[in-house]
């Protein structure tokens, strides 16, 4: 069954992100009205070093009030590379330059109200630049072993999805094909 939008006009919109409202047809030929959310790509990196330790931040997230471990991210810039963008993103949150960046995946993380892409990196390498620039992103930046990753998960210590299933994949990728 495949809903069809007609059409969509935007009620707000910021730098970020616009609010629309679409008018949807359903199978059945009803119609109703649909908010969505449209969104910048957003641009995820992580190092995983020589001990199988991957850089996380340990940031609050207001909207939610919660606290948890994410790898670094933001969206991309205009005219800007996804991936360029990732190795910005890392090391304006944490203060580490990745080497060579390996694309891991790409995910929807609400896309029953969103259309928002998030392209996750990694690197087997990085350099440390100093201080990171955003610093206020989190309230600390740390080097956590691969194999705590899935008690983490299971705590509710990563409760972004898309942070979750790149660990998990990180994970899986790192020791369990070892």
């Amino acid at each position: 069954m495949q809903w069809t939008k007609q059409n969509e006009q935007t009620v707000y919109a910021n730098r970020w992100f616009r609010v629309n409202l679409a008018d949807v047809e359903l199978p059945d030929g009803r119609h109703l009205d649909h908010f969505l959310i449209r969104l910048r790509p957003v641009a995820v990196a992580t190092v995983v070093n020589e001990a199988n330790e991957v850089l996380l931040l340990w940031r609050h997230r207001f909207i939610t009030d919660s606290w948890g471990w994410e790898l670094a991210a933001g969206v991309v810039e205009d005219g800007e590379d996804i991936a360029g963008a990732a190795a910005r993103e890392l090391e304006e949150e944490t203060g580490w330059r990745p080497g060579p960046l390996h694309h891991l995946m790409s995910v929807e993380p609400s896309n029953g109200l969103t259309d928002a892409r998030h392209h996750i990196y990694w690197s087997d390498r990085g350099e440390y630049t100093g201080h990171p620039v955003d610093d206020f992103e989190s309230d600390r930046r740390e080097w956590v072993p691969l194999k705590l990753v899935p008690d983490l998960i299971a705590r509710g210590e990563v409760p972004a999805a898309n942070m979750a299933a790149a660990l998990l994949l990180l994970h899986h990728l790192r020791l369990a094909e070892g």
